[in-house]
């Protein structure tokens, strides 16, 4: 008997020695946890916002009822540079498909044989001095109540890509400006690249390419589409 209580004490001494050394252990790993907590810089996680334009002139805040209809000019190259002829080709019927969407007004191009025997010329940016019965020829072709003018500024057709766009919507009876927009999209900013890239997103365009963020970003049609919205989205209220 007394050798069998002896044994049953040496395994409970055992035993304790086993919770011993496993509790040891697992105190060590966890100081070693919070050492380690300690001891590593922090990584701060940086949340970049969208470019939102901010060169806007808008007043009023929202459109008047009899406010329709909208003449919308041929874009005007700011100069004849560069690519600013070819941008303004290219990106005019992106303009009408964006003012479209907008749902604000029916937008109505102007053809460039109305304007050039009237005018002289078949593009205006609205910073001229316009000839006598600019605005009332208009309202009489095409019975609009507004008149658009667009401007191209700036026009890189190759990576990282840039757009700039001078607009201003003009009431066709006051003559008072009622909303204005002046603004470079710039693809090598980060901001403008991650707008551009939701907005893309958002239009599920070409959902199937693997790397969308890369079509938007070499496809000047498409960067130009999203430099577009991003304005007109800034159009009064209707």
């Amino acid at each position: 008997m007394k050798f069998r209580a002896d044994s049953t004490g040496g395994k409970t001494r055992r035993s304790g020695k086993k919770w011993r050394v496993v509790w040891t252990a697992g105190f060590a790993a966890l100081c070693g946890v919070m050492v380690s907590c300690q001891t590593t810089p922090v990584q701060t996680v940086v949340f970049r916002r969208d470019f939102k334009p901010d060169n806007i002139f808008v007043y009023p805040p929202r459109l008047a009822l009899e406010f329709r209809r909208v003449a919308v000019l041929p874009i005007a190259a700011a100069s004849n540079d560069g690519d600013l002829p070819a941008g303004c080709e290219a990106l005019a019927p992106v303009l009408i498909e964006q003012l479209v969407k907008t749902k604000k007004f029916e937008a109505v191009p102007v053809d460039r044989d109305f304007l050039m025997p009237r005018t002289g010329r078949t593009a205006w940016t609205g910073r001229e001095t316009l000839p006598p019965g600019f605005f009332d020829d208009l309202r009489r072709e095409y019975d609009c109540d507004g008149v658009l003018f667009a401007e191209l500024t700036t026009y890189r057709a190759y990576a990282p890509l840039a757009v700039g766009w001078r607009f201003k919507l003009v009431d066709a009876r006051t003559r008072q400006v009622i909303w204005s927009a002046d603004e470079v999209f710039d693809a090598s900013q980060a901001d403008v690249r991650q707008a551009a890239a939701k907005f893309d997103e958002k239009a599920r365009i070409l959902p199937f390419v693997a790397d969308k963020d890369w079509a938007m970003l070499n496809s000047p049609r498409r960067f130009g589409r999203y430099t577009a919205a991003a304005l007109l989205e800034t159009l009064p209220e209707r």
